[in-house]
C-alpha cells in the first residue's frame, strides 16, 4: 500500500484517532491477523463466526502498528475507531485507487460476469505482469471485502490493477466500480449463477450491467457480443464499445476452436496484427472468451502480443479446482472443476467430456454435486443437467448429495439409460463406489459448486487404491 500515517487515514476514513497519529503504515492492510507483517494495518473486521476485534493482540505480535476497529480496545497501539470497518476498508481503497491514478501510470481492469472471473483474472495478471508491476486479486477475492483489500495491494509502482467484481445483489457491483473507477470494463457473460438470490436473469444482467453504467466517458468496455444480454449493455455505457467474441462482427475474435486432452486452441483475429493460433493448455471451449477478453485487453493497453499470447499458452490450469486436469498414476484421467457451478458452466464441462471421450478410447465419468444458489430455477435446472449427460452419450453418471438429486432423476428419466446413473447422499459412500468402478481407462469430470465439497473428492481419486 502507499505509505500513509495513521493520522493521514484517519482524516481519509473521518475516523477517531487514539494514540500516535505519526505511525506510518508502510505493510499492508490485513483483516487477517496471521497474515499480519511489521508496518502493517489490521482491520478488526466483524464476521459471522468470529470478530476481529478478539485478534488485535494477535496482530500486535505479528507486527501491526495500527488498528481499525469499530470500538476502543484495550491494547496500546493507535486506534482508528469508525462505525463500519468494511465501509472504511472500502474508502481507503478509493482514496488509494484515485491517488495513485492521479500520478498517471496507472491502468485499471475490472471484470465481471457470472462465469469466467477468475480465470479472466488470472489469463490478464500472468499476461500483464511481463510488461509490469500488476496487482490482482488471490482466488476471488471479489466482494465488499475482498475487492478493496487487493485493491490496497498496489503502490507508485503498480502499472496495472485487475479487480474482479462479484455481484452481491443490486448495487454491489456499482459500489466496487465507483471505488476503483477502471480504464477498462470486461462483461463476460450473464447466466444463472445467483439468479436464485437475484431474483432471475434479467435482475442479473442489470447488476453486472452496473460496472459499464459506472465506468467513465475516456473507459472501454469489451462486450462479448455472443451473449445477448452483453451485447445489449452497449447501450448503457458511455464508454467506448470494444466487441469480442465468435461472431464475425467482433473486433476481437477466435475462429477454428479445438478441444483436446492437450487443451484448447483457437485462431485470435485483432484490428492491429494478423491472426495467430493460440493453444492453450487450460481444458474447454468455454475459456476461449476469456482468452479473448484477456488478449483484447492487452492489445489496448498495447501490450506486446507475442509475449500475451505465450503468457496464456504457459498457464497450466485457469485456476485450482477449475477445469483441473491431472492424471493417476494407472491412467485414470481427472478433471477436477468443483469450484464453482452454474448450468452455463456445468454444460460446458460435460461437452469438453464429451468431446474428450469422442477422441479417446477411454470411458466418461461425470461425477455431479449440486449447482448453488439457484432459487426457484434449481430444480429445472439440475433436471436439465441431467438429462444432457444422458444426450451426450456419456458413459457414467454419478450424483451425490440430496441438492443434486434432481440430476440423477433428469437422468433416469430421459428414458435410454439403464442402470448408468447412480445416487448417493454422502460423499464418502459415492468414493467407495467410485474407487471400486474405476479401472483406470476412464475420464472422470468431478463438478459441483464449492459448497458441495466435490472438490476434495477429485483429489481424492487421483490417489492410489489402499
Amino acid at each position: 500500500m502507499l505509505k500513509l500515517s495513521a493520522l493521514e487515514i484517519a482524516q481519509i476514513l473521518s475516523a477517531e484517532l487514539y494514540g500516535n497519529g505519526e505511525i506510518a503504515i508502510t505493510g499492508n492492510v490485513e483483516t487477517d491477523s496471521r497474515k499480519i507483517t511489521q508496518g502493517s494495518l489490521f482491520v478488526a473486521k466483524p464476521g459471522e463466526n468470529t470478530d476481529g476485534h478478539l485478534f488485535v493482540d494477535d496482530a500486535i505480535r505479528n507486527g501491526a502498528v495500527a488498528v481499525l476497529v469499530e470500538h476502543r480496545v484495550q491494547q496500546d497501539i493507535p486506534q482508528l475507531v469508525v462505525s463500519d470497518v468494511v465501509q472504511a476498508l472500502g474508502l481507503l481503497a478509493k482514496y488509494v485507487v484515485a491517488e495513485v491514478k492521479s500520478k498517471g501510470s496507472l491502468q485499471v481492469i475490472g471484470v465481471t460476469g457470472s462465469n469466467g472471473k477468475t480465470t479472466t483474472k488470472n489469463m490478464l495478471r500472468e499476461i500483464l505482469s511481463r510488461s509490469g508491476a500488476t496487482v490482482a486479486p488471490e482466488e476471488s477475492f471479489n466482494n465488499e471485502v475482498g475487492a478493496p483489500y487487493s485493491m490496497l495491494k498496489i503502490n507508485d509502482q503498480t502499472k496495472y490493477l485487475v479487480v474482479e467484481l462479484g455481484a452481491g445483489g443490486p448495487g454491489s457491483i456499482r459500489y466496487l466500480t465507483e471505488m476503483c473507477q477502471p480504464d477498462i470494463a470486461i462483461e463476460l457473460k450473464v447466466g444463472l449463477a445467483h439468479a436464485g438470490e437475484f431474483g432471475g436473469i434479467e435482475s442479473t444482467a442489470n447488476i453486472k450491467a452496473e460496472l459499464v453504467e459506472e465506468i467513465s466517458t475516456n473507459s472501454s468496455a469489451l462486450l462479448n457480443i455472443d451473449d445477448p444480454r452483453v451485447a445489449q449493455m452497449a447501450a448503457r455505457t458511455k464508454a467506448k464499445i470494444i466487441s469480442f467474441g465468435t461472431n464475425h462482427s467482433a473486433l476481437y475474435r477466435a475462429s477454428d476452436i479445438s478441444v483436446s486432452i492437450a487443451g484448447t486452441s483457437f485462431i485470435f483475429h485483432s484490428p492491429n496484427q494478423e491472426a495467430v493460433k493460440v493453444q492453450l493448455r487450460i481444458l474447454g471451449e468455454h475459456h476461449v472468451y476469456n482468452a479473448l477478453a484477456a488478449l483484447a485487453t492487452a492489445d489496448l493497453l498495447a501490450v506486446d502480443m507475442v509475449s500475451a499470447v505465450a503468457a496464456l499458452e504457459a498457464m497450466p490450469i485457469a485456476e485450482r479446482w477449475r477445469m483441473e486436469l491431472n492424471y493417476r498414476k494407472d491412467g485414470l484421467t481427472v478433471i477436477n472443476d468443483a469450484y464453482n457451478a452454474s448450468p452455463d458452466s456445468m454444460r460446458a464441462a460435460l461437452q469438453t467430456l464429451a468431446e474428450l471421450g469422442r477422441q479417446s478410447s477411454k470411458k466418461t465419468v461425470a461425477v455431479i454435486g449440486e449447482m448453488a444458489e439457484l432459487g426457484e430455477y434449481s430444480v429445472a435446472e439440475h433436471d436439465a443437467i441431467g438429462r444432457l449427460v444422458v444426450r451426450l452419450n456419456l458413459g457414467q453418471l454419478v450424483v451425490i448429495g440430496t441438492g443434486a438429486k434432481m440430476v440423477h432423476m433428469g437422468a433416469s428419466l430421459e428414458g435410454s439409460w439403464d442402470g448408468e446413473s447412480k445416487y448417493f447422499e454422502q460423499i464418502s459412500e459415492a468414493e467407495a463406489y467410485l474407487r471400486e468402478m474405476l479401472t483406470g481407462e476412464e475420464i472422470v469430470l468431478v463438478k459441483s459448486s464449492k459448497s458441495a465439497n466435490l472438490r476434495y473428492l477429485g483429489d481424492a481419486l487421483l490417489e492410489e487404491n489402499k
